[in-house]
C-alpha cells in the first residue's frame, strides 16, 4: 500500500496513509528521527504529534508517548490551529514527569507567537486510565526507551448481564434494574494499542498488547547486521524481536512502523518477507 499524494483544499502536506479494519480506521505515518503521528478518527484520538496534517486538527484528544522531537514537534502548531479555528482546547496526555516541561515549551511558543495556546495537559503514569466516553477508556502502559515513555491501550467498555440473571424474562430484568440491583458486569475489549518507541520488553511486560484488535508498534531496525544488543540499549525494536514472539500475536492487524532512514522501502520489504514470507498470514502491515 503506497502513501496517498492527494492534497486537501487546505493542506500543509500529503494526506496520511490510511487503513481500515472493521470499524477502526488508522491514519498516520512514522519514520524514525523524521516524524510520527497516528489518528483513530472513530475514537476521536491520536498518538504522538511529530507532524500535524491540517485534516487532523479536529481530533480533540492526543496521547504523547514520549518527548523526542519526532514525536512532539507539531504540538504547538496543533494547539494554535485549534485556537485560530475557535475550537475547544484539546486534551494532551503526556508522561506525568514531563507535564512541567511541556507547559514550559508551550509558554515559550506563546511568547514567541504573542498568542495564547489553550489546552488541557494531563500527566499519565503506567497503570493510569482516562475515560473518553461511556464506551471508551484509554490506559497507559510502561514502555522502555532512552527517556521516560509510555504506551497506550484503547478499551471498549460493554455491559454484560450477570450469569445469575440470564434465565429471567425482560420484565423481570427491568424490574430488578429499576429497583437498583446491579444486574450487569463491565467487560473491556482491547481495541487498539500503541507501543510507541520501546524495546521488546514493552511487549513482554504488557501481554494485553498481544490481543488488541489493532497493534501499532515500532520496528526501527530490520537488518541482520544491526546488533540487537545495541538496538535494545538505545530503546528500540528489531525484526527478530517480532519473529521470536510470532506465536504470541493474536491481533487482527499489526502495523510495523518507525523504520530507520538507513533503509529504503524495498530493503524493508525484502528483509521482512525474507523472515516472514506471508507477513504473519497477512496480518502484518509494513507502514513505510
Amino acid at each position: 500500500m503506497n502513501p496517498k499524494n492527494v492534497l486537501s483544499p487546505v493542506s500543509d502536506g500529503p494526506v496520511s496513509r490510511s487503513i481500515r479494519h472493521e470499524n477502526i480506521t488508522v491514519e498516520g505515518y512514522s519514520r524514525a528521527a523524521v516524524q510520527t503521528y497516528w489518528r483513530i478518527p472513530e475514537f476521536r484520538l491520536g498518538f504522538d504529534l511529530g507532524w500535524q496534517p491540517w485534516e487532523f486538527m479536529g481530533t480533540p484528544n492526543w496521547f504523547i508517548s514520549h518527548t523526542h522531537m519526532d514525536h512532539t514537534l507539531a504540538l504547538p502548531a496543533y494547539v494554535a490551529r485549534r485556537r485560530m479555528m475557535k475550537m475547544d482546547p484539546p486534551n494532551i496526555f503526556v508522561p506525568a514527569s514531563k507535564v512541567g516541561e511541556v507547559r514550559q515549551l508551550l509558554a515559550i511558543f506563546s511568547r514567541l507567537d504573542r498568542g495564547h495556546l489553550p489546552c488541557n495537559i494531563v500527566g499519565m503514569e503506567p497503570g493510569d486510565s482516562v475515560e473518553l466516553s461511556k464506551e471508551l477508556v484509554v490506559s497507559a502502559i510502561q514502555t522502555f526507551h532512552t527517556i521516560t515513555s509510555i504506551g497506550f491501550i484503547v478499551w471498549e467498555r460493554r455491559k454484560k448481564l450477570k450469569p445469575e440473571y440470564l434465565s429471567l424474562s425482560g420484565p423481570e430484568i427491568r424490574e430488578l434494574n429499576l429497583s437498583g440491583v446491579p444486574i450487569t458486569d463491565e467487560i473491556r475489549i482491547p481495541k487498539v494499542a500503541y507501543l510507541g518507541d520501546s524495546t521488546h520488553v514493552g511487549l513482554d511486560r504488557n501481554p494485553d498488547l498481544y490481543r488488541t484488535e489493532v497493534l501499532i508498534l515500532e520496528m526501527t531496525f530490520v537488518a541482520p547486521n544491526h546488533r540487537r544488543e545495541a538496538i535494545n540499549k538505545h530503546g528500540h525494536f528489531h525484526l527478530d524481536d517480532l519473529v521470536e514472539r510470532k506465536s504470541l500475536f493474536q491481533n487482527k492487524k499489526i502495523i510495523a512502523s518507525h523504520f530507520s532512514t538507513r533503509y529504503t522501502n524495498q530493503q524493508i520489504e525484502q528483509t521482512v518477507r525474507g523472515k516472514l514470507p506471508d507477513l504473519m498470514e497477512n496480518r502484518l502491515i509494513l507502514w513505510y
